[in-house]
């Protein structure tokens, strides 16, 4: 029976990473609560709870690879300690007991000295909040019989990257003909990941058994301004560049009082009001992998957003 790969959620990493697999020829099984998914004659949608031991042997019977893409159900603190190291801890028993490696996305919250450009060997202590739920699930990993990768990315932008700072917050505005509110500055220097890099990287993590029980950098391009990314978005949407409007944090942190998704927003404020850059150099080398181009990149985002309607 050839080798099977299996992707736990389907949004837009997940979702990615399977049509990649697919059309490198794999046989690819995505898991979902709803058993959603990309239709693909390579690509077997099953519904399931990820954190059930039965549903998971099920489903990672003959896997090579486990690409665990599934986030928590809010973006909050709370909802991430609840949900992700059951799940997490989950998925690596069942790999184990398949012999598969598991490949997880990760972000840049665990970094503690996010002031400094951040590299595959820069400390990742952070502690408190979302930051110090992404360390201790790093911990875990490395502390796992099962053998695991992590893919780490900055901000999303890309197809069906919604809820992001560089999705529909800016985008959308932009073919509407308007202009774009961003959170801290839209001026300091800032990685943004193009989602499909990333799947790029964790499949080539994934057939690189060299390259497991490790942490690599997802190929990402120079550091953008929040408002370069927008007037990247509108040049290739054939629109005028917006003009792009700079929410101050302290409205934020003072919202935060009263509004849980605020307070949540304004944590992370840090990465936006001064330089938060991420190199990727040694991944590239180490995965043989580069970053889209912006052009091509910003391009193919803005596509998808014009077929969404």
């Amino acid at each position: 029976m050839a080798d099977v790969y299996v992707v736990t959620g389907a949004g837009p990493v997940g979702w990615t990473v399977a049509e990649q697999l697919a059309d490198l020829g794999r046989q690819v099984r995505v898991l979902t609560r709803s058993g959603s998914g990309p239709q693909h004659p390579l690509i077997e949608l099953i519904a399931g709870d990820a954190k059930d031991p039965e549903v998971l042997r099920s489903a990672l019977a003959g896997a090579r690879a486990v690409f665990h893409c599934i986030h928590g159900s809010a973006y909050t603190a709370a909802a991430w300690r609840a949900e992700l190291p059951a799940a997490e801890q989950a998925v690596l028993t069942a790999a184990h007991q398949a012999g598969a490696v598991v490949v997880f996305p990760e972000s840049l919250y665990s970094y503690s000295e996010p002031d400094s450009v951040m590299t595959e060997v820069s400390p990742r202590h952070a502690a408190g909040g979302k930051r110090g739920v992404r360390t201790e699930l790093l911990r875990a990993r490395e502390a796992a019989t099962t053998p695991t990768v992590s893919v780490v990315a900055g901000d999303f932008f890309g197809p069906r990257v919604r809820m992001a700072h560089g999705g529909e917050r800016m985008v959308v505005p932009i073919l509407a003909g308007k202009n774009v509110s961003v959170v801290g500055s839209s001026r300091q220097p800032h990685s943004f990941t193009y989602v499909p890099d990333l799947a790029t990287a964790m499949i080539a993590a994934a057939d690189r058994p060299s390259a497991w029980n490790a942490v690599w950098h997802a190929p990402t391009g120079p550091a953008l301004t929040q408002m370069e990314l927008a007037h990247a978005f509108a040049a290739a949407a054939g629109r005028p560049a917006p003009k792009v409007r700079a929410l101050p944090g302290w409205t934020l942190r003072t919202a935060g009082m009263l509004s849980t998704d605020a307070r949540e927003l304004a944590e992370m404020l840090y990465q936006f009001e001064r330089p938060f850059i991420m190199d990727s150099a040694a991944s590239q080398a180490a995965l043989e992998v580069g970053p889209t181009p912006l052009e091509t990149a910003a391009a193919a985002t803005v596509d998808w957003w014009r077929q969404q309607g």
